[in-house]
């Protein structure tokens, strides 16, 4: 049942993915990042060495695409900020996630959600002329 379940939401999100805007796609890339920290998070309260190695390393993955979709010659200054961000994010997790420390995660996941609630702000009518390089 479980691997029908997982099945059914790959196929959800790739559908989305397929008729998101560039903007949309970000939103969906920054609420996976944290839905899979607070994943690795209990994981790693849970003593599930596996799992939250799987988790961190997913948020990681979507963070570093994330920064890989910066473009500096658009952005300028926000591109080269948030850069910095994204690598101490990076940072962070990777911290986390060898010394098995909660507190650098929830400090990721609050970075995040600060970050992706200033993208949500975003007014529609620039949703579509958003690149994905940001």
């Amino acid at each position: 049942m479980r691997g029908n379940l997982q099945a059914y939401k790959r196929v959800s999100v790739d559908s989305q993915l397929t008729s998101a805007s560039p903007h949309r796609v970000i939103q969906m890339l920054m609420a996976g990042a944290i839905e899979r920290l607070i994943q690795g998070k209990a994981a790693m309260e849970q003593g599930s060495i596996a799992t939250k190695g799987e988790r961190l390393g997913k948020a990681l993955d979507i963070i570093i695409s994330l920064r890989g979709c910066l473009s500096f010659d658009d952005g300028g200054e926000i591109a080269s900020n948030l850069d910095s961000l994204y690598l101490y994010m990076i940072e962070k997790i990777t911290t986390a996630n060898q010394k098995n420390e909660v507190e650098h995660v929830d400090e990721v996941i609050e970075m995040l959600r600060e970050l992706k609630s200033a993208w949500d702000q975003i007014p529609p009518e620039h949703h579509n002329i958003t690149q994905m390089e940001y």
